[in-house]
């Protein structure tokens, strides 16, 4: 591994979202007894998210550093979609892609919470922009599914676009610690926060 591992204190936040149905379609879909569909543009305009899906926003909040995220928006990933809630208690979801959903994990050394829908905004892993080796491995063919080193994001968490119906298995290595988690991708329920992976 070239680069050395980043060690920080994680600061966590707990975000609480009531799970919604599936949005129809590629528009925020206002969850029950919130804002009308008419304030939806508004909403995403507000945030600086005006005209991007789902996928779209969660590369650029995962992505965005710590010090940039915003502070009035919780962005909750879930396997069929992707729920979006105001400072001022509105709350929008938008559907997923049909084809993939997105799990992000925090491999750590130390510490480490309790985790299982991934807060975009809020969640906060211990290994800040440090150098990885990810794969996937399909449990039922051993094929491998994804395979990469890559750099964690300035919250602790790398995310990755996996194929829906995967029961697979997550390995990280750093450093020559390695940790591995079981990875699914087959329901409504799967968890898209994986915050068990201790580097040992």
């Amino acid at each position: 591994m070239k680069a050395p591992l980043a060690l920080a204190a994680a600061v966590f936040a707990a975000a609480t979202l009531a799970l919604a149905g599936c949005a129809a379609d590629a528009q925020p879909t206002p969850t029950t007894g919130q804002s009308s569909p008419a304030s939806a543009d508004e909403f995403l305009r507000t945030h600086d998210l005006a005209g991007l899906d789902a996928r779209q926003i969660i590369d650029r909040l995962d992505a965005t550093p710590l010090a940039e995220r915003p502070t009035d928006l919780i962005a909750s990933v879930r396997p069929d979609e992707l729920l979006l809630k105001g400072a001022d208690g509105a709350e929008f979801t938008l559907p997923m892609p049909a084809d993939e959903t997105y799990v992000s994990f925090a491999p750590y050394v130390e510490q480490t919470h309790d985790c299982y829908f991934h807060s975009l905004t809020t969640c906060t892993g211990e290994l800040r922009n440090a150098v990885v080796e990810v794969t996937v491995t399909d449990n039922a063919t051993g094929e491998v599914v994804h395979e990469a080193e890559a750099t964690t994001f300035d919250n602790g968490f790398l995310g990755l676009w996996l194929p829906r119906g995967l029961d697979g298995t997550l390995t990280v290595t750093a450093d020559g610690l390695t940790a591995t988690a079981p990875i699914a991708t087959t329901g409504a329920e799967d968890a898209t926060c994986l915050t068990t992976l201790q580097l040992a």
